[in-house]
């Protein structure tokens, strides 16, 4: 189960514990019937969408599934915990052969893309590419990856999975797995696809804590960012909240799932831990309580931060939105379990002519167990992602003139 939750222009203050409460934003609510403008918070009582964002009105005509009521499958779909674990245990997870591409970083770091297998030889060379961030300790196996590189694949597009630090069973080389802040991976990765094919449009997707790495890089990369359009789905943004909520009552679930799989791909890679003399606590990111204590115990002492929230702090994606110069949209769930809806900064989307924001009333953490797929096809989300990037490529590949 996958959850989220360095070049800084500006550092934010080093612990940042306020919420983003969801002001009365001028929203659109969208309904079968019709497309209205009103105030204020959606009415959870009906499956209806909440949109908004400084480029709401320039992004709508993208979308024919925006015109539907979001319905949950039933019982699932309107349980949070329910859906949640559901879409991580039972969603189908579509055959894909891969074809692995190892990249080795400036610090020695080893990262893996996984293209898809034959893509190289029956595609132009022109074709849009998707690259795809999975979320913490998920890779290219995971399903929701999957279903969104099937959908990406039947439309034409060239699609590759970005494969974090330690992820995917890729190689490990330095002394350093995924982290939510570091932005020069990903730099790499796009300059590198971008220097494969010249003359392909590049988007981007991230989930959870793909999501909010890659907002991250949109943001204080924003200055030498090559990529058209990117989404981010179930992004905690404030990794402060998401980390006191993922410490509150069946949320605990969540977290020992979480730190499971961080102590089984650290476990593979300690001995490159244990040989430096930094304050890295080996015995404790073996044998973690909580995922904050992994990441005190590793991800912080690797980033060079004093204390985990430091860390925490300096990876929130919220503080960079506003800086962020492409088209991007963010999707939530309201009951996120995992990506807390109130840590989701509704002011900066709505002032950035760039952003649009889309809140489902039910969905859980990646679940958005709903529509025609529903209950074991691809998540809801996948067609309005489909839809948005599709309006990208369309308008990108117009004339000058036009």
């Amino acid at each position: 189960m996958a959850t989220s939750p360095l070049s800084l222009t500006s550092k934010p203050p080093s612990i940042t514990r306020l919420r983003h409460q969801r002001p009365p934003l001028t929203t659109v609510r969208v309904s079968a019937a019709t497309v209205t403008t009103t105030t204020g918070m959606p009415d959870h009582h009906h499956p209806s969408l909440e949109i908004t964002g400084g480029g709401a009105d320039r992004f709508l005509p993208a979308f024919n599934t925006l015109h539907l009521p979001y319905k949950p499958f039933p019982i699932i779909g309107w349980n949070r915990h329910l859906e949640t674990i559901f879409a991580a245990f039972f969603r189908t997870v579509p055959e894909v052969k891969y074809r692995r591409e190892c990249l080795r970083t400036q610090d020695n770091g080893t990262i893996a893309l996984d293209w898809v297998y034959g893509d190289h030889r029956s595609l132009p060379s022109d074709s849009p590419i998707l690259i795809l961030l999975p979320g913490l300790t998920g890779g290219s196996q995971d399903s929701y990856v999957k279903h969104m590189l099937v959908k990406a694949k039947s439309k034409g597009w060239r699609v590759v999975v970005f494969n974090s630090r330690g992820c995917a069973n890729s190689p490990v080389t330095t002394p350093q797995l995924q982290t939510a802040s570091f932005t020069a991976d990903t730099c790499h990765v796009v300059d590198h696809v971008s220097s494969r094919y010249p003359k392909a449009s590049i988007y981007a997707v991230g989930w959870s804590l793909g999501g909010n790495i890659l907002v991250n890089y949109l943001g204080r990369e924003h200055h030498r960012c090559s990529l058209s359009g990117a989404v981010s789905l179930c992004n905690p943004f404030n990794l402060v909240i998401a980390d006191e909520n993922l410490r509150k009552g069946f949320n605990n679930i969540y977290d020992r799932a979480l730190r499971g799989g961080l102590s089984r791909t650290f476990d593979k890679h300690a001995s490159l831990f244990e040989e430096m003399h930094d304050e890295y606590n080996v015995q404790a990111g073996l044998n973690p309580r909580t995922v904050r204590e992994y990441d005190e115990a590793i991800t912080r002492v690797s980033l060079g931060y004093k204390s985990v929230d430091e860390y925490y702090s300096n990876s929130c994606s919220c503080h960079v939105v506003q800086h962020v110069r492409i088209p991007l949209l963010c999707v939530q769930a309201a009951n996120d379990p995992i990506a807390p809806i109130e840590a989701t900064p509704y002011s900066d989307i709505k002032d950035n002519s760039n952003c649009m924001l889309i809140v489902t009333p039910q969905g859980g953490h990646l679940g958005w167990v709903a529509g025609d797929d529903a209950p074991f096809g691809a998540p809801w989300t996948d067609n309005v992602v489909i839809e948005f990037l599709e309006h990208l490529q369309k308008n990108a590949s117009k004339p000058e003139s036009s």
